[in-house]
Order: C-alpha cells, then sequence, then structure tokens
C-alpha cells in the first residue's frame, strides 16, 4: 500500500520530469523548429547547377584602314623604284599625267605613290615649297570653291570623315595642299579641285619624311616626271 509520502515523492519526480520535456521544447524557436524536417528520411533533392552568369561582351571598333576596304593596283601602291634625276634627295616631284608622286631618295632612286590630281581644267604646274604641315587637319574651302560649289561647307573640323584626310601639306602662298583623303578609290583618277591627294597610309608615310621648306615640283598635264626630272639642275 503506497502511503502518502510515496505518492507525494512520485507526483514530484514526475513534474520534474515533465517540467524538464517542456523546457527543452520552448528552447526551440519557430525558425530552428523549421529547419528540423518532420520526416529526415525523405530529403528534398538538391536543385539542378546553374553556371554563373556571364557579363556581355563588346567588341572594339576597329579603326578605319582604307588599305583593306578598297584594294590598290599594284602600280599605286606605295614602292621604291629606280628614278633618274638631278633634284636633290627629299624633293617631291609630281607626275601629274600619271598620277605618280615621286619622292627623291638619291642614288637613282625614290619612293613612289599613286596620287588623284585635278578634274579636266582644274590642273596646274610650277615649283612650291612645302609651307605648312597639319596632321589631321580642319578644312576651310576657298572662295573660289564656295562659288563653284555653294553647299559645300564653310569649315570642317579634322577627322575620318574630313575630305583632307589624315595629313596635309600645305604649297607656298596657294590654295592647293599634298593631302589624305577617306575616298581611296579616288587615287589614279582627275577628281580634285587641283590638290594631290594620297591614300591615308601614303600620305602618313610622306608626311613623315617631308620638312617644311621641302621642294615640290608639280608637272604639267603634257609632260612626264622621267623625261622632264632629269632635264632639271
Amino acid at each position: 500500500m503506497t502511503t502518502f509520502a510515496e505518492f507525494s515523492l512520485t507526483s514530484r519526480r514526475t513534474a520534474a520530469v515533465l517540467g524538464a520535456l517542456a523546457i527543452g521544447t520552448l528552447a526551440f524557436t519557430p525558425a530552428q523548429a523549421a529547419l528540423l524536417p518532420l520526416f529526415p528520411f525523405f530529403m528534398t533533392p538538391p536543385a539542378q547547377w546553374q553556371p554563373a552568369p556571364q557579363a556581355p561582351t563588346y567588341q572594339t571598333p576597329q579603326a578605319e584602314d582604307d588599305s583593306v576596304a578598297v584594294a590598290q593596283p599594284a602600280r599605286f601602291r606605295r614602292q621604291i623604284v629606280t628614278y633618274a634625276t638631278r633634284e636633290a634627295p627629299g624633293t617631291i616631284i609630281i607626275d601629274t599625267p600619271n598620277t605618280y608622286l615621286y619622292y627623291v631618295l638619291g642614288n637613282g632612286q625614290a619612293m613612289r605613290y599613286g596620287i588623284g590630281v585635278g578634274r579636266d581644267g582644274f590642273t596646274w604646274s610650277g615649283v612650291q615649297t612645302v609651307t605648312k604641315k597639319a596632321e589631321w587637319p580642319a578644312w576651310t574651302p576657298p572662295p573660289e570653291m564656295i562659288a563653284r560649289q555653294p553647299y559645300l561647307p564653310r569649315h570642317m573640323a579634322g577627322g575620318p570623315g574630313n575630305p583632307l584626310g589624315a595629313r596635309a601639306m600645305y604649297l607656298g602662298g596657294t590654295i592647293y595642299r599634298i593631302h589624305g583623303t577617306n575616298m581611296p578609290e579616288t587615287i589614279g583618277t582627275q577628281v580634285s579641285s587641283g590638290c594631290i591627294r594620297l591614300t591615308n597610309q601614303d600620305v602618313s608615310d610622306l608626311y613623315s619624311r617631308v620638312n617644311v621648306g621641302t621642294k615640290v615640283i608639280v608637272l604639267p598635264m603634257d609632260r612626264r616626271a622621267d623625261n622632264a626630272a632629269g632635264k632639271r639642275g
């Protein structure tokens, strides 16, 4: 027979056990409880692996290269040729009828460039000197040109779209220049208002060789450079 004392002791032990269980249950927060699956044997399969998105790539614009855009005939490509003349090395000779520019190297040789020259009625001849050099020059059409072509801009800043191209060498006090062009297909033609044009690559090469004060001989349309230049002294 259970005595009152034994019953009280048993009751106290049972209460202690239940209290401990209650404290253990309260020790888990709702967030922690959510992390414990109800049935740990059935695990959710991991999500399929996906590669990290990559930043978009951009292609760098390529610089304009008129030697790629237009294939020059072999005879208009820059080249060293045999050239007999009495002119001093460093002289420029413009062979107008054959659309060549010769830069005299000496020892019977010259660097030859293909050029574009003045159209019919706009060719000229004479001796000048380079009085100014400019990289990516601005263009201000002279009044004579504006009178003929009133639609032309009064001024255009230098750059790839400028008709004077990458370099310009100004001839004396005239309106004429030796300059580059953004229309390399016109090399070998009579197209300008009297200026001498080269591809941008060729005019840059010539520009690096020429100094202010360089002598420039422009031959008339009815004479050949290889005949006339040798007679000059």
